[in-house]
């Protein structure tokens, strides 16, 4: 049997590290190459062409989902999603054959997803089959999880609750466990959230993010500044300043600077 080639695609390196030390266990794998965001791992799937991807399904910038829309048919491996318990995940990706893997992994699960790998490429139209199955779950859970985004953000201040519309947020910023909100009209609040499980939950057509650490409102951004390395200042409607990533900075002008 020849050795199964595997991505792993993470932006946590401690879960990143655990797969590979459990993946190292298995004679027939080879790890060729592993990402800690969806831009780097669409390219290392382009490059190395490998047999199996292990895609976190909740990726900042682009997602385990939007990697694989990006693919084409061709450059298609095996997937198996990784994620902590989502119902309208486990459902689509059930209904439709595609494997998935829940934090945290455990071995005689991830044997499993091997095994059934080793398998399905033994099949003359796995790719096809691939590609198809997982367009199909990727539309299912799209459809189930449209209508669960935030409108409103709880913020508790004291012993009072209050309610924070979406629509009113300019951005959205991470200092450890904490994450920073500034409305449009500088109004500041503070929850305990992680930034990447917030971003999963707000309409990805009206939120950008800017770096590892930072939201903004696509709706409050007013000026572009470009900087040294490729990167930019985003100014918005409440005078706010936040520098891009280099990363990021790409995803910007493909968002923002195409008429």
């Amino acid at each position: 049997m020849s050795k199964l080639r595997v991505v792993i695609a993470d932006d946590e390196r401690p879960a990143r590290e655990f797969l590979k030390t459990i993946l190292r266990e298995f004679e027939d794998v080879e790890i060729v190459g592993e990402a800690e965001n969806g831009t780097e791992a669409l390219e290392i799937i382009r490059r190395a062409k490998p047999d199996l991807a292990l895609l976190d399904l909740q990726m900042p910038e682009i997602s385990g989902l939007e990697i694989v829309k990006q693919l084409k048919k061709t450059q298609m491996p095996l997937v198996a999603f990784v994620t902590a318990y989502d119902e309208y995940a486990v459902q689509a990706f059930e209904v439709n054959a595609v494997d998935y893997l829940l934090k945290p992994v455990e071995k005689s699960r991830l044997g499993e997803t091997l095994q059934r790998a080793h398998e399905r490429l033994e099949q003359a139209d796995w790719q096809e089959r691939e590609a198809e199955n997982v367009r199909n779950a990727t539309q299912i859970y799209d459809e189930n999880t449209r209508a669960e985004f935030l409108e409103r953000i709880p913020v508790k201040k004291r012993e009072e609750i209050y309610l924070v519309s979406v629509s009113e947020i300019a951005s959205i910023v991470a200092d450890g466990e904490l994450l920073y909100i500034t409305t449009d009209k500088n109004q500041k609040h503070v929850i305990n959230y992680r930034l990447k499980d917030l971003e999963m939950r707000l309409e990805p057509d009206k939120f950008i993010r800017l770096s590892r650490g930072a939201l903004a409102n696509l709706e409050m951004i007013t000026r572009v500044s470009p900087m040294p390395g490729g990167t930019y200042l985003i100014t918005l409607k409440n005078g706010q300043e936040i520098a891009s990533s280099r990363m990021q900075s790409k995803i910007l002008r493909t968002k923002l600077f195409k008429l």
